[in-house]
């Protein structure tokens, strides 16, 4: 007897991280990302990293400043968060995410 297996779930939050090369700073912004989106998204999120030193035409493509940046694409509006995403609170924010309060909070 087969069993019935639950469908995917929906894409909530389409991101795109643009990072240069394997820095410092790019490798927090992947670690903090990844985090997040394991943590408050679970397989709702279509993440893709991507380096500009290998694809720049990525940095003109997502208006692309500084590195790393994440690009938010979806839910709209877009969002772009520059800087390592070490910020939780900033960065959950940009992802439209509740913010959850913390222990020390009554």
């Amino acid at each position: 007897m087969m069993q019935a297996t639950e469908p995917p779930p929906e894409i909530t939050h389409r991101l795109r991280l643009i990072v240069a090369g394997s820095t410092l700073r790019s490798r927090r912004a992947i670690e903090n990302l990844k985090r997040v989106c394991s943590q408050r998204l679970a397989g709702q999120s279509d993440l893709e990293i991507i380096d500009i030193y290998q694809q720049p035409q990525f940095a003109r493509e997502y208006d692309v400043i500084a590195a790393p940046t994440l690009v938010k694409l979806l839910p709209l509006p877009v969002r772009r968060i520059v800087g390592d995403l070490s910020e939780e609170d900033r960065l959950l924010r940009a992802l439209d995410l509740a913010v959850l309060p913390s222990l020390g909070e009554a």
